[in-house]
């Protein structure tokens, strides 16, 4: 077996030697030499052995420094989405669905910062040069200072970022790159990280903010291993339905920025076009109040929006009954379907129940438990609730409404947009406005007896 070798170090000037010596050649100091100790234990080629690395800087949790520098796009909604604007040396993931205008959104971004004085680079891996200048020509931006190639080698990709010394480089996509050093075709797992690990550290490096296009699965998730979400700085999601000209840029990780936070864009024949009040377009199509039909006042981020919950019940002609979501969580609708039947003796046993968030917008939070209640209650009786009405609140199993956060906020969302009335649980911190009259309920039978004069 294979003898371990020694290595031995002057504790004064940290120069290295093979065996002990009273004095340092280095710098000359006596009785400073010592054997270093192993940095990890196990096999030679698998550890990192003897050999030590040089100190890292260290600083205290006191230590204050300026926030860093950030370019703005002039896309209001793009810049409150990164956070503020564009860091310097940042790593952003754009994944969304093929067709959703992931390219268009990018392109006008690229050229946005390039016209502000950013000099930016758009590498794409799917489509031509070509393809990219008609696109920006039907956009109005062909005379955008933006530099193109079409390239999916990762090696000569780096060296002419090198090169260059760009301040903006998108990469269309990270599933298109290859790296000559790994064994595996483009788009494997293997190529993915490692091309988005170099791309990565290169930005780190030389202080290149890298947006990486990611290819997404048939769950909606981006393709690839999801280290890679774990590399980069910010991953943003671009949603919307085809059938609907709204588009939504959600911040799902943001190291520069509140998450969750959203931006909201109009798809039009000139491209993308930013929504400054998200709350009066999707709420823009609302006709007469119908059965099924309640207004919910939502957050996501730092903004309220309001968006519209339809319902539909109708008898089931099946023995099992169906039911349909859109835009929100089917398991939470079942637990408010059961919660109805359960504490307010409200059977929805032989109805097809369907629930669909108006406008492609999706909602995550449960604060929309109460405006779910209420539509399936509408759409069961037949009633309609008042147009200037708004609901919000969160259903617990017991039946109870539970308060929900930056309730202020959501009230004077609905009063901007006209709203007379706002239904919300007890308890919360709430205060109705001049024009807006706050009823609050603490559980649900008293709402469904209040509103709907049954339970």
């Amino acid at each position: 077996m294979a003898k371990a070798t020694k290595s031995f170090s002057c504790t004064a000037c940290g120069a290295s030697f093979n065996k002990w010596s009273g004095r340092c050649d280095g710098c000359g100091a006596w009785n400073t030499i010592v054997e270093d100790t192993p940095l990890s234990t196990g096999p030679a080629s698998k550890s990192l052995g003897n050999k030590r690395g040089s100190g890292i800087h260290l600083t205290d949790l006191s230590t204050e420094e300026a926030p860093p520098p950030r370019t703005h796009s002039g896309l209001g909604e793009l810049d409150r989405v990164l956070g503020g604007g564009l860091v310097p040396a940042s790593a952003i993931l754009v994944g969304g669905d093929p067709g959703i205008g992931k390219s268009t959104l990018l392109l006008q971004a690229a050229a946005r910062f390039a016209q502000s004085g950013l000099k930016t680079l758009y590498v794409s891996g799917e489509e031509a040069s070509a393809q990219v200048r008609m696109r920006a020509q039907r956009l109005g931006l062909g005379d955008a200072p933006v530099q193109l190639a079409a390239a999916t080698n990762l090696r000569d990709i780096l060296t002419t970022l090198e090169t260059e010394q760009p301040q903006l480089v998108v990469i269309d996509s990270i599933q298109t790159m290859w790296a000559d050093n790994v064994e595996s075709a483009p788009g494997s797992v293997s190529q993915v990280r490692a091309a988005a690990h170099e791309l990565t550290s290169f930005a780190k490096r030389k202080g290149v903010s890298v947006v990486l296009v990611g290819h997404v699965t048939k769950d909606g998730q981006i393709a690839g291993p999801r280290v890679v979400e774990h590399m980069v700085d910010t991953v943003l999601y671009f949603e919307g339905e085809r059938g609907h000209q709204f588009r939504i840029l959600r911040a799902v990780k943001n190291r520069f920025g509140p998450a969750d936070e959203i931006g909201v864009f109009e798809m039009t024949g000139s491209g993308l076009a930013e929504v400054t009040n998200p709350s009066a377009l999707f709420l823009s199509e609302r006709g007469e109040p119908s059965p099924g039909s309640v207004v919910f006042s939502g957050i996501e981020g730092t903004r309220p929006v309001l968006v519209e919950f339809q319902a539909l019940v109708a008898p089931s002609p099946h023995a099992q009954a169906r039911r349909s979501v859109v835009g929100w969580d089917g398991g939470r609708l079942a637990m408010i379907l059961a919660v109805l039947e359960a504490r307010c003796g409200i059977p929805f046993a032989g109805l097809d129940v369907y629930l669909n968030v108006a406008g492609g917008m999706k909602v995550q939070e449960p604060a929309a438990d109460l405006a779910v209640a209420a539509a399936l209650l509408s759409a069961r009786e037949d009633a309609a609730l008042p147009a200037e009405c708004v609901v919000f609140g969160e259903i617990s199993l017991s039946g109870a409404l539970r308060p929900v956060g930056q309730t202020e906020n959501r009230l004077k969302e609905a009063q901007k947009l006209g709203f007379s009335t706002a239904i919300a649980p007890a308890g919360g911190k709430a205060v109705g406005g001049n024009n807006l009259s706050l009823r609050q309920f603490g559980d649900l039978t008293e709402f469904v007896g209040d509103i709907f004069g049954a339970g």
